[in-house]
């Protein structure tokens, strides 16, 4: 029975013994494979970069210079806005080396700029312009203030008195100071191309309830290449409308 009973173990124990090395070698088995897995690393979505957005262009900066001040090169003087000081005299002020029927007087900047225009228009054209009115003081714009206040300045309120205001016609004199310089080269030329030099034209036809003149084709006034360029490329027809300001088609006294 002791033999029988001690075989009978032997044989058992082995197959016990076979069955947990056989559990022993699955879990190991499974383990490793999960070790496998979890070692394996799990790639990372690379984030898109947000695009840096492109800076907005500056717009035009309308507070650059003074419309009140006489003078800054972009000083509004109308009907509704005189000089602060009436007998204002601009400084510095010269002679522009042009033709001209009585004087050529203005502020150094506008008279530089008037030379410039003044060639450029004789290299362009073959023609020659000439200056028929500039710089006028208070008592000389007096002398002319005919009453008509839809075609003369009363003194204190006349852009000539700023020194930035030029009358420019034909050298031949032709329809001098008259609306049909518009129809001439020389008014044609300057419509087109007074901006690339500083200048604007002040009473443009179809705007009297705005700036209170009659179209005035001659009448040009020197404000500088940056605010010059400004109103062409913005079609703005005159500084009234550029800045914002009331129409001044009347004198304040006139309701």
């Amino acid at each position: 029975m002791f033999r029988r009973a001690s075989t009978w173990w032997t044989v058992s124990g082995l197959v016990a013994l076979f069955a947990v090395a056989a559990l022993v070698a699955t879990l190991a088995f499974s383990a490793g494979s999960l070790m496998a897995a979890s070692s394996t690393p799990t790639p990372t979505k690379t984030p898109t970069p947000t695009p840096t957005p492109t800076p907005t262009p500056e717009g035009f900066n309308k507070q650059a210079l003074s419309i009140d001040d006489p003078n800054s090169l972009w000083v509004i003087v109308n009907k509704h806005r005189p000089l602060a000081d009436p007998n204002y005299v601009p400084s510095p002020i010269s002679d522009a080396p042009v033709p001209y029927a009585f004087a050529s007087t203005l502020r150094t900047e506008a008279a530089d700029a008037l030379t410039t225009m003044f060639a450029a228009y004789t290299s362009e054209t073959g023609g020659e312009m000439m200056l028929q009115s500039v710089y006028r003081s208070y008592d000389t714009q007096a002398e002319l203030y005919r009453g008509d206040d839809t075609l003369t300045a009363r003194p204190g309120h006349s852009e000539h008195q700023t020194g930035l205001a030029a009358d420019i016609g034909d050298i031949s004199g032709q329809c001098a100071v008259q609306t049909c310089f518009a129809e001439m080269q020389a008014g044609q030329w300057l419509a087109a191309n007074a901006w690339r030099f500083g200048f604007v034209l002040r009473y443009p036809d179809g705007f009297i309830e705005i700036t209170g003149y009659e179209f005035e084709p001659w009448h040009y006034r020197f404000v500088g290449v940056e605010l010059a360029t400004e109103m062409h490329n913005t079609g703005t027809p005159t500084l009234e409308q550029f800045f914002g300001l009331d129409p001044a088609p009347r004198y304040l006294d006139q309701g």
